[in-house]
């Protein structure tokens, strides 16, 4: 089944008038093996402009970039390792990254970072996947693409011995307090927000720090096929996000600031496009 209808935001689906970009969508994952054309061509007809497609593993790096390659008129990607697999960090690993990061296709570094709340692998091979990471973001020049979750203390120390010698970097999927935003913003970085901002169930104060994000550093994503904004009416027949769906995120920030969706979706293209280096920008 595809997304839902957007409802009250329709006028964002006309693509003559629109050029989101979904700045993290895990396109590579196994639940679009079947239908990615149909999920490309709902994208499209939403307006979105580009996708970056998210690399996490050896094997989600090799298809996210083998999309990108198939896609060029819509889809980039990231190369990198996600702490919940830190455990497999390798010299392998490490040259595949690095030989990725020298293809056109490849827009940022990552997903790396920290994650202890689920704690998949230990803390410490985290940190040395995160740390052997952010050098390879430095060595290429590459934009870094952030993950954190439960580990503020220990990713800030991390991020900001290396955060001068880094061309930009992207928490992504933000989640954290309006405090952790302001450390975050103080280093310079920029911030993604998903659908996490459409549940009223746990969002917490992300609203109120969506609301303190300058507009230059202010990107949105889906996180597909994660995190289906609970926002969507009428509600959909499946539990797996798509990018076609990035208009309810961005209705739901544009709520949090006070302004109107146009705006957002203008605001954080322009800001994706600069960011990743993407044709236009």
């Amino acid at each position: 089944d595809g997304p839902a209808s957007a409802g009250p935001f329709a006028f964002l689906s006309h693509p003559a008038a629109t050029a989101m970009i979904d700045i993290g969508a895990n396109l590579a994952d196994t639940s679009f093996h079947h239908d990615l054309d149909d999920v490309l061509h709902r994208a499209r007809r939403a307006g979105l402009a580009a996708i970056v497609v998210t690399g996490s593993s050896a094997d989600s790096n090799a298809r996210a970039q083998v999309l990108a390659t198939q896609h060029p008129d819509l889809l980039h990607a990231t190369a990198g390792l996600h702490p919940h697999h830190a455990a497999d960090w390798s010299t392998a690993l490490d040259a595949q990254i690095r030989d990725l990061a020298q293809q056109q296709c490849i827009v940022a570094a990552g997903e790396m970072g920290l994650d202890y709340f689920r704690d998949l692998s230990p803390r410490p091979a985290q940190r040395a996947a995160f740390e052997a990471q952010l050098d390879i973001a430095c060595d290429f020049g590459l934009p870094a693409f952030l993950h954190q979750r439960e580990a503020h203390s220990d990713f800030l120390a991390i991020l900001r011995e290396r955060r001068d010698a880094l061309p930009a970097c992207v928490v992504h999927c933000f989640t954290d307090t309006r405090a952790a935003l302001g450390d975050y913003l103080a280093l310079d970085c920029h911030i993604g927000i998903t659908g996490w901002i459409c549940d009223e169930r746990r969002r917490g104060e992300l609203p109120e720090a969506v609301a303190d994000i300058p507009a230059d550093r202010l990107m949105v994503e889906t996180d597909a096929p994660y995190l289906m904004p609970r926002t969507i009416r009428p509600r959909p027949k499946t539990r797996r996000n798509e990018p076609a769906n990035l208009p309810w995120v961005i209705a739901a920030v544009a709520e949090a600031r006070g302004e109107t969706p146009a705006a957002v979706e203008t605001r954080t293209a322009a800001v994706a496009r600069q960011f990743f280096g993407l044709d236009g920008g």
